[in-house]
């Protein structure tokens, strides 16, 4: 490329590079030094963000989070975190709900609390799921990379996360938020940390197997993802990296959803599935269910991939490709999020190689796609 093709390259573009390694496998390996400063125990934007949460869910007052892309997927993780610490809380029956950002633009609940998650602090959906957030009476917050004053205009309580994702296929920026989420949910200190640590250094060390694993799948094909509780939120994550960094076509979906008449649509020459299982909360009944997804897949002829801890991958048919990744039964939901995070980054990263594509732009170096981005995202007049 001449560097005439690259007078569009402004420095709000990620770094172009011109071969491996890409900045997102930069930013995966980066995760580890996110930990200690977000779960610190001594950050006291944190706990009026923590306080403003649980006074909304103790009055049965709405608790929203919300996003757009990875910080939707973000949005249901923190929401699910939320939700239990309510509940060890003694606030049985308060729930955060994860919404859409132009969903709660258009439809904000009134009142309670809004809490928006926005890496770069700018994604106009949910600038605009704020405001009306506002405008409906509730108090608004901010988990963001971005502590300029403009990212926080629409936010009565912000929260910066340490380190900028510098590819825009986000990884760090979906592992930053997720950790803001378990701190403001009451993660913090030393256990918390060692505990976050483990799970995302523990899943590091299988970049090995899961790069093997992307190489069972069919690439020239559509992959499907599925999973339930977290695993949905991953399922739905590793779609959009897939789609995103290694330019395939991808559908996320829940496993119930899966198995109720999607399997119709896939094809053994075109499909993979990856399915994810490590969420130990739903227990025997889901482990089950994804038995029969993984032979129903079988039957068909479907290239499966599994990510599942070692006893329910021994149940499955022997022709499933599994990762073995242990839960933390310490803090299941918090493992869960984070294994799920770094696994589906390091899938993807595999599938990257292989298809020698670069993910940092999100295919924005090539002018359709730039095109594309200025008419779907940049335009200000919506």
């Amino acid at each position: 490329m001449s560097s005439d093709d690259r007078d569009w390259l402004t420095g709000d573009f990620p770094e172009l590079r011109d071969g491996p390694p890409w900045v997102m496998e930069e930013m995966i390996l980066a995760q580890p030094r996110l930990v200690a400063p977000i779960l610190a125990a001594d950050r006291p934007e944190a706990a009026r963000l923590r306080d403003a949460l649980t006074g909304a869910a103790a009055a049965g007052e709405p608790v929203v989070v919300t996003g757009c892309g990875t910080s939707e997927h973000a949005a249901a993780a923190v929401a699910a975190l939320l939700t239990d610490s309510f509940r060890r809380a003694g606030l049985a029956t308060a729930r955060a709900e994860a919404r859409q950002a132009l969903d709660a633009a258009l439809d904000p609940r009134p009142g309670g609390l809004c809490l928006a998650i926005s890496h770069d602090g700018g994604t106009r959906a949910t600038t605009l799921a704020l405001e009306a957030a506002r405008a409906s009476g509730a108090r608004t917050g901010l988990i963001t990379a971005c502590a300029a004053p403009s990212c926080a205009a629409a936010a009565d309580l912000v929260f910066v996360t340490p380190v900028h994702d510098d590819s825009w296929c986000h990884t760090l920026a979906y592992t930053s938020a997720i950790l803001a989420g378990a701190r403001v949910a009451g993660h913090a200190g030393e256990q918390a940390t060692d505990i976050a640590a483990s799970a995302i250094a523990s899943t590091l060390s299988r970049r090995a197997d899961l790069e093997a694993a992307a190489a069972r799948l069919d690439r020239a094909g559509r992959i499907v993802t599925a999973g339930l509780g977290m695993d949905q939120t991953s399922a739905g994550e590793l779609a959009l990296k897939i789609a995103e960094g290694a330019r395939m076509p991808t559908t996320a979906y829940h496993l119930e959803t899966l198995l109720h008449g999607h399997l119709a649509g896939c094809d053994a020459a075109g499909t993979s599935l990856v399915l994810l299982a490590l969420d130990p909360r739903p227990g025997s009944r889901r482990d089950r269910r994804l038995v029969l997804a993984a032979r129903a897949a079988r039957a068909i002829g479907i290239v499966t991939v599994a990510l599942a801890p070692p006893a329910l991958l021994a149940a499955l048919p022997g022709d499933v490709h599994g990762v073995e990744l242990e839960p933390l039964l310490a803090e299941p939901l918090l493992g869960a999020a984070l294994q799920g995070a770094v696994a589906i980054q390091l899938l993807t990263l595999g599938l990257v190689g292989l298809a020698g594509t670069n993910p940092d732009l999100i295919r924005r170096e090539e002018r359709a796609y730039r095109e594309a981005a200025r008419l779907g995202d940049a335009t200000p007049d919506w």
